[in-house]
């Protein structure tokens, strides 16, 4: 609320979009505002082209009446796009505000080019998207990036990214908008950057998991990384490094691309995996190739999945037990059936029946596209949250 008792058009906007209050009367008795003063907000609201007039809801009087008009979040005033990056692949789309995929496209972008290369080619990406989505650059009102490391949310920075060298504290929004506005010609537009797991467990828990308030994604792929969401909101920890799985301790002696010996991601993420079959005469250089060789069904990368699961599912013991989720979903290269299935034996046999027994043990619904809807609704919730809601409507003149 913008002071105190009083209730802002960004405040009532924030009513309607999470379908608190969707009619007049509904956000009067919510807020105490009189009928004109709603009338006002929402006027604001509707000459920003924010909401709109939705079907008659029921009539709440006993005695008849007309019924009350709801009010709806309008998504189409603007479109978001989002990016989604790996070690060697990416996805980008062009997104609704309410999170449909628009148009989509993935490829090659390989994340050791460096932040120079691999942003610029982003913002070549985004246009052609645009073009496809049928969209002018201008309805663009900001762009999300998911990256694999830990991200400063503050800044949009990466901090001391093991597996993307050269991207160390790189000005990553800045970069980005710049690349958008070379490429389409528009404005820059607010870009926000944050780790790929933490963004892909936001967005499998608002589509899937709405009332879950404790949610655990656990990505497996050429590292390891966890996304919490808690209450609706992300956990990053004080600087954006909670959930950093695959570099805890395991007591084995392998090296970690961290510089460490005995990492979790060092003897069982997806990359580890791949250099045991390597090793063993197996052609595969990337979780990704583990991947298609667990789809095919071969015999040694389904054992070497499962004993991965094994050690997995022994650290998410105590994950479990620190957080008690009620869902823990499994997602990345390794998150298929051998995999699960070792997390499982150990999970089970190593945390406490009470830690567990509301729990769930699934896998990805979203699958490859978790990463664009997370990004997406993090540009969303923060480009119409109350307080930023208000300074846009003011820098629009309404």
């Amino acid at each position: 609320m913008t002071g105190r008792g009083q209730f802002s058009a960004g405040d009532l906007l924030e009513l309607v979009r999470t379908g608190r209050a969707t009619t007049r009367g509904a956000l009067q008795q919510v807020t105490g505002l009189s009928r004109a003063t709603v009338g006002q907000r929402l006027d604001r609201l509707f000459r920003a082209g924010w909401l709109r007039e939705g079907a008659g809801g029921p009539v709440d009087s006993p005695l008849g009446g007309r019924p009350s008009i709801t009010l709806e979040f309008d998504d189409a005033h603007a479109v978001v796009l989002a990016a989604d990056l790996d070690t060697r692949h990416a996805r980008a789309a062009v997104l609704t505000l309410t999170g449909e995929i628009l148009a989509e496209h993935g490829g090659t972008l390989v994340v050791e080019d460096g932040p120079e290369a691999v942003l610029g080619e982003l913002g070549r990406w985004f246009a052609g998207l645009l073009e496809k989505a049928g969209h002018r650059a201008g309805e663009v009102c900001g762009i999300g990036l998911a990256v694999p490391g830990p991200v400063d949310s503050e800044t949009g920075r990466v901090v001391q990214p093991p597996i993307m060298p050269g991207w160390d504290g790189y000005d990553i929004r800045g970069r980005l908008a710049r690349s958008f506005t070379e490429h389409t010609g528009a404005p820059r537009v607010p870009v926000l950057v944050d780790n790929d797991a933490n963004l892909m467990a936001y967005g499998e828990q608002r589509t899937g998991y709405p009332d879950c308030s404790a949610f655990v994604l656990v990505k497996v792929s050429t590292g390891i990384g966890a996304g919490v969401v808690v209450d609706g909101s992300l956990f990053r920890g004080v600087d954006g490094g909670a959930g950093d799985l695959g570099h805890i301790r395991v007591g084995a002696e392998a090296l970690c691309r961290c510089g460490s010996y005995g990492c979790l991601a060092a003897v069982a993420s997806g990359g580890a995996v791949a250099r045991r079959l390597a090793e063993a005469g197996v052609r595969a250089a990337s979780g990704s190739d583990v991947r298609e060789l667990l789809a095919a069904g071969h015999p040694e990368a389904v054992g070497l999945a499962r004993e991965a699961g094994r050690q997995v599912g022994d650290v998410l013991a105590t994950v479990v037990t620190l957080l008690n989720p009620g869902v823990l979903m499994i997602a990345g290269d390794l998150a298929g059936t051998p995999f699960l299935t070792g997390v499982r034996e150990l999970l089970y046999q190593r945390a406490l029946p009470r830690s567990t027994a509301h729990l769930e043990i699934v896998t990805s619904r979203l699958g490859e596209r978790a990463g664009l809807v997370g990004a997406g609704a993090l540009v969303v919730e923060h480009l119409y949250a109350p307080e930023r809601a208000e300074e846009r409507l003011t820098a629009l003149g309404v």
